[in-house]
This record gives C-alpha cells, structure tokens and sequence, in this order.
C-alpha cells in the first residue's frame, strides 16, 4: 500500500508534505524544473513507506491511502505511479 494525492491537489501544489517525507517519496519539489510544468504532487509509491507523516501536513486534505481513494478519484493511483515511470 501506498498512499496517493488525488484532485484537490491541482493547482495548490502546497509542499508541507514533501517537507515531513522521512523517504523524500513526494515530487516534484519546488527546487526541481518538474514543479512549474506539472499540475499537482506526486507521491512515488515505490518508496512511500506508509508512514502518514504527509496527510495531516496536506491544507487541502488530498492525501489518503491508496485502498481509501474514493471511487471517483481511482484514476489518481495510476496518475501518481505514472508520474514515476518516466
């Protein structure tokens, strides 16, 4: 399990999260050129080690672990590992 960031995220790109990531799992950071080109966070689930240190940190509650993603967000799962297979 991994935890996912869905819609809410979208335009807000608030990095708190990847401030309190022990395993620098969410991207792009402000400091790498992805930022300006990408539309939200991502969280690589490859490396998140379920921790939940991001979720309470997220302004926008778009956080939550990958069996908690709401039917209408699903699409997000694949949007966060796909951001990762480049």
């Amino acid at each position: 399990m991994a935890y996912v960031i869905v819609e809410p995220c979208i335009n807000t790109k608030d990095t708190a999260c990847v401030n309190v990531c022990p395993v620098d799992c969410i991207h792009p950071k402000k400091d790498e050129g992805e930022f300006e080109k990408v539309d939200q966070l991502f969280i690589d689930p490859d490396t998140c080690i379920d921790c939940g240190a991001c979720v309470p940190e997220c302004p926008v509650s778009a956080i939550f672990p990958e069996p908690d993603v709401a039917d209408n967000m699903k699409s997000y799962i694949a949007k966060n590992r796909d951001y990762f297979k480049k």
